[in-house]
């Protein structure tokens, strides 16, 4: 990046920010703290307004910013939504050409759209297989869920859960958004059980997004919850081997739960995460003979099931002849009279 472009990027970084640390600066753009400081000075003789306090960091004259932008809450929620799916789906490239759009989007946008943006973006995260996975969850149960994670706000939920028929009315206060294992979850806390809970959204009957404010739970982090979830086994681990052809699908499909590869000699033995060994066994099958599980033996078990499964459905198709796979059929030579020119 050239210095003239570097000063753009700074100027629409201070702009959509309250408070940027220099070292945070020089981090990003991978440069010295001292060539920050060369940067800043030029922007404030350009005419840009840039205030600097010791020990907090810069922020530009409260009031000075580029012809604005509206954008509605919930436009800067498909924002905020879409760029997560392009930072855990797409390659490098694509990646940073999002947060360069994003930049400059935040940056036109008034204050309290982007303070919005930034409650929104700490309590949102996705774990997903592949993009071919996530489904579309419609706007009437995802967009009260981003407002009242962003503004704090209570929620009301007719939810069914997946060991009871009727249903149970929840006052929850929203802390996290999730995507695993096929479905969204909001992560919150009920009221009613006095607890952090996991809701899939595709069991909410009813939500409605509620006037009253909540405070607290300003200890509360989606990362660590997570983490906890995976080490309470929340998750589960299964050992595959599979042979190389494979490896391209299985690192494109299972780039987020993919714990360990290992040569061996058969072929390449990996350990993956996954939240359910059901769907970890369907997928295996899937492979047929370049993939065979080798641990745990419920996996092992949950595998030899399914192909059972499988095989008794064309059990009554004949098996070719072993020696029509050996012996390739003979081509009768045609008589001298009859042969193609």
């Amino acid at each position: 990046m050239n210095r003239v472009d570097r000063l753009v990027a700074i100027a629409l970084r201070l702009q959509s920010r309250r408070v940027v640390r220099a070292e945070d600066l020089a981090t990003h753009f991978e440069i010295s703290v001292r060539t920050v400081y060369r940067d800043l000075a030029a922007l404030g003789e350009a005419g840009i307004p840039i205030i600097g306090e010791a020990g907090v960091g810069y922020s530009l004259v409260k009031g000075y910013h580029l012809p604005p932008v509206m954008f509605t809450a919930e436009e800067a929620s498909a924002l905020s939504i879409g760029a997560k799916l392009v930072d855990h789906l797409t390659d490098a490239s694509l990646r940073r050409h999002m947060e360069s759009a994003l930049l400059k989007v935040r940056s036109v946008l008034p204050r309290d759209r982007q303070d919005y943006l930034d409650r929104l973006e700490r309590s949102t995260a996705i774990v997903s297989r592949s993009a071919s996975t996530i489904p579309r969850l419609s706007s009437e149960a995802l967009t009260p869920i981003q407002r009242a994670l962003a503004e704090r706000r209570v929620l009301a939920l007719d939810y069914q859960g997946s060991q009871r028929l009727e249903l149970t009315k929840r006052q929850v206060e929203p802390l996290g958004l999730v995507y695993y294992s096929d479905n969204w979850h909001l992560i919150a806390y009920c009221r009613l059980r006095r607890d952090v809970r996991d809701f899939r959204t595709d069991r909410i009957v009813r939500l409605q997004l509620q006037n009253e404010l909540f405070s607290g739970h300003n200890d509360f982090s989606l990362k660590s919850y997570l983490e906890t979830k995976r080490h309470e086994g929340k998750f589960e681990m299964g050992r595959i081997r599979f042979k190389p052809a494979a490896m391209d699908r299985v690192r494109r499909e299972r780039s987020w739960g993919l714990v360990e590869e290992k040569t061996a000699p058969e072929g390449i033995e990996v350990t993956l995460l996954d939240y359910s060994l059901e769907w970890l066994a369907c997928w295996i099958l899937s492979f047929g003979s370049l993939a065979e599980a080798l641990a745990p033996e419920r996996l092992q078990e949950l595998v030899a099931a399914e192909a059972e499964k499988v095989a008794n459905i064309y059990g009554h198709v004949p098996r070719l002849a072993a020696s029509a796979n050996t012996h390739p059929p003979t081509r009768k030579r045609l008589p001298a009279s009859r042969a193609l020119p």
